[in-house]
C-alpha cells in the first residue's frame, strides 16, 4: 500500500493483521475476532465497523 508523508507520525498504514470482523445479526453490532485462535476480542457498541480491520464473508 502506498504511504503518504509525513512518515512516522504515529498512524497506521494498511490493514490490521491477524484480525477480522463480522456483523452479529442478533445485536447488529460488529465483533472483532483473532484469526489465529478464532476467539472473539471486542464488540463495537455504536454499530459502525472497526476501522482498518477486514470483514469476514
Amino acid at each position: 500500500m502506498a504511504t503518504n508523508p509525513p512518515k512516522g507520525d504515529g498512524h497506521r498504514n494498511g490493514a490490521v493483521r491477524d484480525r477480522s470482523q463480522v456483523l452479529n445479526p442478533t445485536t447488529q453490532q460488529w465483533v472483532k475476532r483473532d484469526t489465529e485462535t478464532g476467539r472473539f476480542m471486542d464488540v463495537k457498541k455504536d454499530g459502525e465497523p472497526f476501522k482498518g480491520v477486514r470483514k469476514e464473508r
